[in-house]
């Protein structure tokens, strides 16, 4: 009894562990006041949890914005609308807007008067209204005896209802989004502004300095910021962009603390975290090691490979590709890292540990078994079965070709119109199709888009299997001899997408037939082809793997029923506390918690773009001409925290215990880079950018201290 006992008792110290540390969770703000807020006031938060989230008054949550549904976070920092966000987070835009006449990337943008803020066609910021717990309702007419098609068809109806009756006379967007695989579900209400504009961005020097190779790692030396600016109709509402319209005015927002941080302050941040996977289990880890992995790294660095060689010897081509590039740059990395992370961390391990200890509780009950005893093989199961037939690489391929190619995606997309000729909505589909394809075209080199489409096919050809081939590599073996460069330069000189002159004459008098014959439409559709059978492999045990997971995460729940779990992020808003502080990166190393522009200074690198340090930037440095923003005759420009993140977190507000912002967060730290996975607690890492140093860029280094003046500065 004593044995039986002290295992119980390894089994809960096991959970406790992996979900209720200090720092870790990305806690649904609503919940705060039942499970964070004592714990949080402990740590040195002076507000309340109203002060956070409520929905009777103007708090901290209505300063919070999710940035084009979910890609990025921003917050409100002035009554005139004005937002702060990432640099990386504007970058799409700081690009689309540059030429090499006016190179916003190389050196910055500020507009020192309204007029001169530059509208951001398709840019989107949302508010959060409010959120509710809708499970009871969502789950009402669900039964144990429903299969999983059973069940998701009742659970869409019912939140279709909710939907259509809470968006009923408003110009609210809502959804409902599962939480724990299904087991819980909540309802978000949003209000979303589509009139945003450029305010100001730092040069690349600055917004993006250390590049790729500073990219997840500390010390970091970054001024990762941009300014945008939020606009309504007369109203106050959304509106469409129109020069009369008015900048917005906030429910709520942040003011802003020249007061810093020191080792061991407590802040927070909120957010839109987008996807972590904490429930994942060993036979997942396997999975992203051997297959999803290193797919999606060699895939992403052949591209990158490609654009690089095109961009560094053109300036226009630059510019075209640089959001691209970057995109590509950041995931790639991503990816690379947390596979070493895993390994080295020892994910696998743990994960299966807590496999083992929740069979081990399972088997000690006969009504555990029959609801719980089959999910660990279920899983195990469906995981075995993708192993063998490699399709989850083939997806990866597939997709990464697709999105990769622009020709082969362009035919993609215009490709709907060919079931569509006889529709209501066909010349909406037709106009539609030309702006996307100028917006296309105005950052395509085709040159560069052979090489890509070629080395993408080769790319595809060695590593999926054969199963999982095209017919189109059919065509390429028995009409052009297996000679890729012909058969890619007969669909950029035979295809209607491999020009914006021919595309146009197309759309201006569409044909089917000339669609349906076209040799970039054909081999983007036999790679859509290849994938669905890939995918179609795939979802042979979606439904053993959504319940399976389903029931893993309930039973874990249930193991410890005393212990607060958090769910995955789903690009929802979140909340996650912690302080700052330093760490250790490997044995006999030692990382402080925060940087100065010292270190800049030491890192430059003229024969290196990425480490180019701006004139200016050094004079002000040799002057020591940091005005209010230095810390004790120092210019600190990142620090440190706890926080628990992930991507969508890019550009969210790091606020201090009084509510008032002193960073912003924008990256995380390679040695934990498994932490979508699992947290760690002694190296995960959250990179911020310092608003002192945010403050110092505007006002010294920009000369647009007006801006400064619009925010609400806490000395």
């Amino acid at each position: 009894m004593k044995s039986l006992k002290f295992s119980l008792f390894l089994v809960f110290v096991t959970i406790i562990n992996l979900f209720a540390r200090a720092d870790e969770g990305m806690w649904l703000p609503m919940l705060v006041s039942k499970y964070n807020i004592n714990a949080m006031q402990q740590m040195g938060l002076k507000l309340t949890a109203d002060q956070i989230y409520s929905v009777n008054q103007a708090c901290l949550k209505d300063a919070i914005i999710s940035l084009d549904h979910g890609s990025c976070t921003g917050s409100i920092i002035s009554q005139k609308g004005l937002l702060i966000t990432n640099h990386h987070c504007g970058y799409e835009a700081i690009a689309d807007e540059s030429s090499v006449g006016s190179d916003f990337l190389t050196d910055g943008f500020w507009a020192m008067r309204p007029e001169e803020e530059l509208p951001i066609p398709g840019k989107t910021v949302s508010f959060l209204v409010r959120m509710e717990d809708v499970t009871a309702r969502v789950l009402a007419k669900v039964t144990p005896e429903m299969d999983e098609g059973e069940r998701g068809q009742a659970i869409q109806k019912e939140s279709d209802k909710i939907i259509e009756e809470t968006k009923a006379g408003t110009d609210f967007e809502v959804s409902v989004e599962s939480m724990f695989e299904g087991n819980e579900y909540y309802m978000f209400v949003y209000q979303t502004f589509t009139d945003v504009r450029m305010v100001g961005a730092p040069p690349s020097s600055i917004g993006k300095f250390g590049g790729d190779t500073d990219n997840w790692m500390w010390p970091r030396h970054t001024g990762d910021f941009c300014l945008l600016r939020v606009y309504s109709g007369a109203d106050g509402k959304p509106a469409e962009y129109s020069k009369s319209n008015q900048p917005m005015q906030p429910k709520y927002f942040l003011p802003v603390s020249l007061a810093g941080v020191k080792e061991g302050d407590f802040s927070m941040i909120l957010g839109y975290p987008g996807a972590t996977d904490r429930y994942l289990t060993s036979y997942g880890i396997q999975e992203k090691l051997t297959q999803s992995n290193p797919a999606d790294i060699k895939a992403k660095r052949a591209k990158m490979d490609v654009m690089k060689k095109y961009m560094d010897a053109d300036d226009a081509t630059r510019i075209a590709y640089a959001d691209d590039y970057a995109y590509l740059g950041n995931f790639w990395k991503k990816s690379l890292q947390e596979s070493k992370a895993l390994l080295r961390l020892k994910v696998f391990d743990d994960k299966r540990k807590v496999e083992d200890d929740f069979q081990a509780w399972v088997n000690l009950d006969e009504n555990r078994k029959t609801k719980y005893g089959s999910v660990i093989d279920d899983l195990k199961i469906v995981y075995k079965n993708a192993d063998e037939s490699r399709a989850n690489q083939a997806v990866v391929y597939a997709s990464e070709l697709l999105m990769g190619s622009k020709i082969l995606y362009n035919a993609f997309q215009t490709g709907e119109l060919v079931n569509r000729f006889d529709s209501a909505d066909f010349n909406e589909m037709i106009i539609s199709n030309k702006t996307r394809a100028a917006k296309m075209f105005k950052k395509y080199n085709p040159e560069l888009e052979k090489a890509m489409l070629l080395q993408l096919l080769e790319l595809y050809a060695k590593n999926v299997a054969p199963e999982y081939i095209p017919d189109c590599y059919l065509t390429i073996e028995k009409k052009f001899k297996d000679n890729y460069s012909k058969y890619v330069d007969h669909i950029f000189e035979k295809s209607i997408f491999g020009s914006e002159a021919r595309l146009m004459a197309f759309l201006n008098n569409p044909k089917k037939k000339t669609l349906t014959k076209d040799p970039a439409y054909i081999a983007a559709n036999s790679f859509i082809a290849s994938y669905m059978i890939a995918r179609l492999s795939q979802m042979t045990d979606e439904d053993k793997f959504s319940k399976a997971r389903r029931l893993y995460i309930a039973g874990l729940r249930e193991m410890k029923p005393g212990t607060t779990f958090y769910s995955d992020a789903n690009s929802t808003m979140r909340l996650t506390y912690g302080n700052a502080k330093p760490y250790r990166p490997a044995d006999a190393l030692f990382a402080d918690y925060y940087t100065t522009l010292q270190g800049v200074m030491e890192k430059e690198d003229s024969t290196n773009q990425e480490f180019i340090v701006p004139s200016k930037l050094k004079e002000l440095y040799a002057k020591k001409d940091f005005g209010p923003y230095a810390d004790n005759g120092t210019m600190r420009v990142c620090f440190l925290t706890t926080h628990d993140i992930t991507g969508g977190n890019s550009g969210s507000p790091v606020i201090n215990g009084n509510g008032e912002l002193i960073g912003l967060a924008f990256d995380g730290n390679s040695e934990a880079m498994s932490s979508d996975i699992k947290f760690d607690v002694n190296l995960q890492r959250t990179i911020c950018v310092d608003i002192r140093y945010v403050l110092f860029v505007i006002d010294k280094y920009a000369g647009a201290g007006y801006l400064v003046d619009e925010m609400k500065v806490i000395k």
